[in-house]
Formats: C-alpha cells, structure tokens, sequence
C-alpha cells in the first residue's frame, strides 16, 4: 500500500529507461524519501553494525529506516550530511535489489516495485506504540526479559550438545525416538535464537550468534539474513518479499518426487552445498572490495569465522555419527528437523496464496498493514515456549511492527501494548493459529501435493508429470544443484 501525498513519488516516472550515454552512474547511492544519499562513509560507523548499510546500496531504504530505528526523525537529519542534493533516479536502484533474478516474479523491478510508505506522521500506530514503549518501567521490563531469553538459550545450547554426546557415548541411555524428538526440538528452538540474532545489532559477537539461524539445515544466514531482515520484514507480501518465494525451485519437481528430491537437495546443501555458496561470498568480497561491503577486515571477519564455523558444525556432526555406526540417528533427526523447519519459515504468512489474490491493504498505516499481513503461530499454546519450538514466532506480529527488538520473549512483554493500540485503531487482533491444525495442512496441500510446475504449464496429467523426460531431468539437475549451492535459500 502507498501513500497518496507524496507527489514527489506519485509524479515520479516508474519506467527504467535506457542508460544515458556517457559515464555510467553513482553507483554509491541510497534512496530515502525520493532523494539520494551516499552512505559509503556511514557504512563502518553504523551503530547497528556495517552489513546493514552496506548490502542496502542502490535500494530504497524509507521503509527500512522507518521500521528499524526507534526514532527515525533523528536518524533523518544524520542524513542530511550525506546528501547528494538531488531527486532519487532510475539508474540509482538495482532491478533486483541485488538479490538473485529467481527469487522476483518476471518483471520485477526494484524501482517501480518497491511500496512506498511514509513514517512521519506522529498519529500512527507505529509512533503510539514506540511512545509507549519509552515508559521506563517498560523499558526495563524488556531488558529483563531479554537477559531471560539470553539465558535460556545458553541452556539450550549445553542440552543441544549434551544430547548428541550422550547418544554418541552410550546410545542406550537415549533411545531413538527420544534422541530425534530432542534434536528437532532444540533445532528449531536455537534456530529461534538465530531468527532474533540476524534482527539485532551485528557487531561483535552477534556477528557469530546469528548462524545459529542455519543449524535447522533450511537456510544460510550469511545469505538470508538479507533476505529476511532488510526485504521481507519492510515489505512484507510485496514484489519485494523474497521470502514467500523460497519454495521456487522446489516446486519445479513433480509432487511424488518432491519430498525426497528435495531432502537429498539439502543433504547436498549440508555436504558441500552451502560452503561452496559461502566461497562465492568470499570471491565476491575481493572483487567488489571488503570496504564497499564490510566497511574494514574486521568488520567482515566475524560474519565469515561464524558462518563457515557453522558449516563445519554441520557437516562434522554428520561425520561423526557416521563414523560412530549411528547414521540412522542423524539421518532420521535431520529430515524431520529440516522438513518441520521449513514449513515454519513460512507459516506466519499467507505466503500460499499470490500477491494478486490477497486483499488489497485499506490502510496507509505501515504498522497496520504489518499486523494484517502477519500470524501469530502456536505449537503447544504456552506463547513463552511457542517462542522456540515455533522459531520465534508465537508472538510474530509484534515482531513485525517492531522488528528491532532483541528477543522473542521481549514481543511477548509489549504485546499487550500493541493490542491495546491497534484497538483504538480499529484493528482486530485474531487469535494466534496453530501450526499443527491450521497452517500445516494448508502448506502440505500447496506445496506438497500440487503439481509440478511445468505439469501445470503444459497440462499434463499425473503420469506425464512423473515419466516425462524433462521431469526426470529436472530432479537429477535439482539433487545435483543441492551439492553445488544452487537453490532454494
């Protein structure tokens, strides 16, 4: 939804044209507002940490900022003495967010597509809530709570590794089932953690806490944390939000075949996959340069130590169960974790349904439109424990209204506030949906059961979908692609 008194961006010409002649553009550019800033110098002093700025170059940045800071009036004026001085411009913005093409629908162009929304206006949900939410008593409520959150994950974190060393050392004190149960459970509860790390400063040693986000095997936060925290969370259901595009390739593979194609597909992702992916990362580094996108050495070092440190987490507990005779364990944990996980990733959000078919936002209100695009998931109904067996996301849709906050259990404590504003706002608060008995059943039929897409393209029927040649060939290139990085987040 956009707003309507901005002339400066209703009057503006969306079609990207041709690239003028002579010299190619600014390429140190970022839009806020409509108007052009260069930031290269902010991107090492950035309080929230260099990745931020620098993987927003060439983007509209408005909602990002609006979103993110608690007062983005202030951070306004910071942005003044980084003013070019002039109107926003086509060739400012990349098409694709610099973002991999498979990840928009054709067409997609950041330029044009991107929601503009305005975050000035102090009779807003978003402005009542954060006026609350200055209270002091509050304040150190939510502080509390993120100290209690920090804790119980170090807990997590010790059970985590005391359980597969039990297995390992004596299989007999922690039958199968118990064992697998457990790693799923802790998986997805330090994913949570992961989840609440990439949305917080990342500095120091956050730098390594956010790859906690990968060790449910469904992503990699090096990459995704992009993705998640600077596209989906300020444009949720747009063009722009790639996450409701996770499954693209996926469902390229005809239904019978996709369950096991695509759990091979992330064996690979696990095996060499995702360290190849990272490698990329590094080349693109040096060739782009670690200043332009770290600000210094030191600022991209953490991101790198964590990020491979959790690839070879991954693939050392693989080896040593292997190597122990207790493949089964693994093998059984890591396809219910990874299967469970990933319907999570997109349970919060109608991400089934396509942006056409949604209903359209009556509201100019950014925090508003937040609340309606988003679920709050239970698991068991306890939302403190919901808050990590469901990823982090029993209290979601604060967390999308105030995505800054540091912990789950921090949502939690303001969601009284935010209910009781969004009421004097007209806003209904529907009760949290169960992920068992709402959500995942919708998500079996969409992605599971429904034909491939090229069977729907062409019309064919279950057969042909299953012995077509082209079919056949697209699992092998599909398995393959999961060894080499390609695919899915």
């Amino acid at each position: 939804m956009t707003t309507s008194d901005r002339p400066e961006v209703e009057e503006r010409d969306f079609r990207r044209p041709p690239a003028p002649p002579g010299p190619p553009p600014v390429s140190n550019v970022w839009v806020y507002n409509g108007k052009a800033y260069d930031l290269s110098e902010w991107i090492s002093k950035h309080p929230g940490g260099e990745f931020f700025i620098g993987r927003t170059k060439n983007r509209d940045i408005t909602s990002i900022i609006g979103s993110y800071h608690k007062d983005p009036e202030r951070i306004e004026r910071m942005l003044a003495r980084y003013s070019l001085d002039r109107d926003a411009r086509p060739e400012d913005i990349h098409p694709k967010a610099n973002a991999p093409d498979f990840l928009f629908k054709e067409g997609f162009d950041s330029w044009r597509d991107t929601p503009k929304y305005r975050f000035d206006n102090k009779n807003d949900l978003l402005h009542k809530v954060k006026a609350r939410l200055k209270d002091p008593e509050v304040a150190a409520r939510m502080k509390r709570m993120d100290r209690i959150f920090d804790i119980v994950v170090i807990v997590l974190a010790i059970a985590y590794f005391a359980v597969q060393g039990v297995r390992l050392a004596e299989p007999a004190w922690l039958p199968l089932p118990v064992f697998v149960l457990a790693m799923v459970l802790l998986r997805s509860s330090l994913a949570g953690f992961g989840h609440y790390a990439i949305h917080r400063a990342q500095k120091g040693m956050n730098k390594i806490y956010t790859n906690a986000f990968d060790i449910n095997y469904v992503a990699l936060a090096f990459v995704t944390a992009d993705g998640h925290a600077l596209l989906h969370h300020p444009h949720t259901q747009s063009e722009v939000d790639i996450k409701k595009n996770v499954f693209t390739m996926m469902m390229q593979v005809p239904r019978l075949y996709r369950v096991p194609i695509h759990t091979l597909h992330k064996f690979g992702h696990t095996v060499t996959g995702m360290t190849i992916r990272l490698l990329d990362v590094v080349r693109l580094t040096r060739k782009v340069g670690v200043k332009e996108m770290y600000g210094s050495m030191r600022g991209a070092l953490p991101h790198f130590i964590g990020s491979f440190g959790m690839r070879a987490l991954l693939l050392g507990e693989l080896i040593v169960f292997t190597v122990a005779g207790d493949f089964l364990a693994w093998a059984l944990q890591f396809v219910i974790t990874l299967w469970i996980s990933t319907f999570l990733v997109v349970a919060s959000h109608d991400f089934e349904v396509e942006t056409d078919a949604l209903p359209e936002s009556d509201t100019e209100d950014w925090a508003i439109n937040q609340i309606e695009q988003a679920y709050d998931l239970k698991v068991i109904g306890n939302r403190y424990v919901d808050c990590f067996l469901a990823a982090g996301l029993s209290s979601h849709r604060v967390h999308h209204v105030l995505p800054y906050q540091r912990s789950g259990f921090a949502n939690i404590a303001t969601e009284d506030i935010l209910r009781e504003e969004s009421a004097e706002f007209g806003v209904e608060w529907l009760p949290a949906k169960s992920f068992f008995t709402d959500r995942f059943p919708k998500q079996i039929s969409t992605y599971l059961l429904a034909p491939s897409r090229e069977a729907e393209e062409k019309n064919w029927g279950f057969v042909r979908e299953h012995l077509s040649p082209t079919a056949l060939k697209t699992c092998a290139t599909y398995t393959v692609q999961g060894f080499t990085g390609i695919g899915t987040v």
